[in-house]
Formats: structure tokens, sequence, C-alpha cells
């Protein structure tokens, strides 16, 4: 089974998919770890993992793939940010179509002009609702699979009210789109409404700190979302442990050592990669050789 027939499976369910956000292998490998049905690429961390904010700065290609890595790391059904799909809607059948070959089982394209910023920052600009139509209407055209799960997002919340939003959200769903996203909804109300008023299934971004109220997962599930994403939870983790490791070792403090490098490597399957060292030898061979010495 495909990772997007997996993800169209865990859909049909009925059950809200919590899928935490991840930037990289080694955050893929532990969401898995952990026990989560799907995992997300977060294109703030993505951005941030390269240096740059999230101002619209990577490419495509950057994107897919990292995407590309997490799949690979996590063997999870990725969700993956894919910004404004890179441009008009050549752009959009391209963009769906390498992160489909990635093995990716979504993205999300949102409405903003290009160059995009986050969600849940301020003076965000939007493309005309005909041009965002017309990208859902490719995104859905492009993909070579019909389980590849089409989001689309509407960031129009923010600059041109909530109103708007729910418009765009269902004019996308009219376009094709499987799954609406209402990035930065600003009160409890408005979380509420959301899956009431969208005529179809949707996805809550949980950012603490960003322009949504914090929403317990059990509250966003009784609401009836069918995904929530938690893109920065690891990512706020590892800039918190990096500065309080980083600040003890200025000051000549290590910390209490918990891990041994090869208590490490085991999370990363070494036991397997130990067994391809020998397993492919000939016996014979190598009693041969000994007798030889």
């Amino acid at each position: 089974m495909t990772h997007a027939a997996t993800l169209r499976a865990l859909l049909a369910k009925g059950e809200m998919i919590v899928a935490p956000g991840a930037i990289d292998g080694i955050t893929a490998r532990m969401v898995a770890a952990a026990g989560f049905p799907a995992v997300y690429m977060t294109g703030a961390g993505t951005s941030m993992a390269l240096g740059y904010p999230d101002y619209g700065l990577i490419t495509m290609t950057e994107m897919v793939a990292n995407a590309r890595r997490i799949v690979d790391a996590s063997a999870l059904p990725l969700i993956s940010d894919a910004d404004t799909g890179y441009g008009n809607e050549l752009n959009v059948w391209r963009t769906v179509q390498e992160f489909e070959r990635a093995g990716v089982a979504a993205i999300h394209i949102e409405d903003q002009a290009f160059p995009k910023k986050c969600g849940h920052l301020d003076d965000k600009e939007l493309a005309s609702r005909e041009d965002f139509a017309a990208k859902i209407r490719a995104a859905a055209a492009a993909r070579t699979s019909p389980d590849f799960v089409i989001v689309a997002r509407t960031d129009a919340r923010g600059p041109a009210g909530f109103e708007e939003a729910i418009a765009r959200g269902n004019l996308a769903r009219r376009a094709g789109a499987d799954l609406i996203f209402v990035e930065a909804p600003q009160d409890m109300d408005e979380v509420r409404e959301i899956p009431r008023r969208i005529e179809g299934p949707c996805l809550l971004n949980m950012v603490r700190g960003g322009k949504s109220p914090d929403v317990p997962i059990a509250d966003a599930r009784a609401l009836g979302y069918a995904v929530s994403i938690v893109p920065g939870l690891l990512l706020r983790g590892i800039f918190e442990a990096c500065d309080t490791l980083l600040r003890d070792l200025a000051d000549e403090r290590f910390p209490p050592n918990r891990s041994s490098p090869g208590a490490l490597f085991a999370k990363f399957d070494a036991a397997a990669w130990d067994e391809r060292r020998t397993v492919f030898r000939d016996p014979a061979d190598a009693a041969a050789r000994t007798a030889a010495e």
C-alpha cells in the first residue's frame, strides 16, 4: 500500500489524525517511534534548517528533497507544506508530481501571493480567488494516483476576514481539494465554526503562541476536525534544548550522560545494518581464510 493510500485509509476511519511536525530524518524517526500514524513536514522548519525565515525563500526542489528524506526515514504517510505551489497552474502541476514521486501522501497549497510568509505573521498578501481555484483544479488534475491528497489552505482570515476565509475554503473544496485548511482562526468561536461551515473535512494547525488559541487535542477531535498538525512542537523543543546545552557548555558544564553512541545508533536500525555486514558472506570462504592463516 502506498503512503497516500495509507493516509486515505486513516481518513476513512473518521478518527482525527494527529501529525507532529518534522524537519529532518531524525525528527521524522522520533515521530514514528512515538507511535503517531502520520508526520507533517513543516515549511518553517525546513526553511530554518537551511538558515532562512519562513518567507517563501525555499524552492520547490529543496522542499521535495527534504520531504523525500522524511518519507524514507519515517516510513509514515507524510503531509507536506507546499507553500503556494511555487508559481501558477503550470508550476503547481509539476509541484504535485514531484512530491508524489517522492512518496509524499498529501500536500497543502495556499492562497498567498508569492513570496509567501508564515501564516501566523502579519501583513500577508492574498492571491485572487480565481488564481487560487485554478491552482487547486490543476493540483487535483496533476496527481497520477487518486489517493494523493490535496489540501487547500486559505490565509484569508488575517487580511480579509473570517467570512472570506470560509468562502475561499468552500471554493477550493468545489475546485477539487480533499481537505480544507483555514489558517489562523483567531478565537475558539472561529475554531468551532470552521468544520461546521466548510463543505468537507478540515485540517487544524496547532501553533502555540501564534494567531490561534491553544486547542486541546480532545477538543479538536470533538469538533470534528479530520487532521491536526503540530508543526512547531519538536522545532521549539530543539531550540530550547540547544540553548540550554550550549549555555552550559559556555560555562564549562556538561549535562549528565544519558545515552551511549551505541544506544543512539540503535534508534536508526543499527542492528539490522550490523547483520548485513556478514550475512552475504560465504561461510566456506571465511573457513578457508582461517585455515590459510
